[in-house]
């Protein structure tokens, strides 16, 4: 499984379901250790009187999270939590899905990169897209939409920026044919 850099600020954010949402944001200072990560949870999960009436905790699928869960169970009492603490780490789907996507963009990476190299090349400069949009217009391809790069580290990005080149495949097979510089068309079978 690909590691993920677990920290990225200073703050940690909890967020909890008691009864109403409750979401506080508590300041964790550095270094941001498990035993640090979990000691701060512990004494918010006490202070909030909620230590014994959890049911999950959501967090993804990193290993510290793994550390941080398992101590966590060791000092909580497990007996007064749903299925004895069983489930109580309970992985993020949205982050699942994130790393499935991301293994299937795996297999297309070459024609990703390719669109998103010729994106990059038509929005470069003010006369690239000018004669991006000429050439929509001399097909007569509705513009309504501009080119946009992705960010590849969100896939959702990615999946708009190919979602919009799709409806202009026609004008970046003629701007081939005219442009000589432009060499990162993606074939077919990309």
């Amino acid at each position: 499984m690909i590691e993920y850099d677990y920290i990225i600020s200073l703050f940690l954010v909890v967020f909890i379901l008691y009864i109403y949402f409750y979401v506080r944001f508590i300041y964790v200072p550095a270094p941001h250790t498990s035993d640090r990560l979990c000691n701060v949870l512990i004494d918010c999960l006490m202070d909030w009187n909620i230590d014994t009436k959890l049911s999950t905790i959501t967090l993804d699928n990193c290993t510290t999270n793994d550390v941080i869960i398992d101590k966590i169970k060791d000092k909580l009492h497990l007996g007064c939590l749903l299925r004895d603490g069983s489930l109580l780490h309970m992985r993020c789907c949205a982050h699942i899905l994130n790393l499935i996507v991301k293994d299937g963009l795996e297999v297309v990476k070459e024609g990703v990169k390719n669109i998103r190299d010729s994106v990059a090349y038509w929005t470069t400069t003010p006369k690239r897209k000018e004669k991006f949009e000429e050439t929509t217009k001399q097909l007569r391809i509705p513009y309504t939409k501009n080119l946009a790069l992705d960010y590849p580290t969100r896939w959702n990005s990615t999946y708009k920026m190919l979602e919009i080149v799709i409806g202009y495949e026609d004008v970046f097979c003629r701007l081939k044919q005219r442009e000589s510089q432009y060499t990162c068309l993606p074939s077919n079978l990309q």
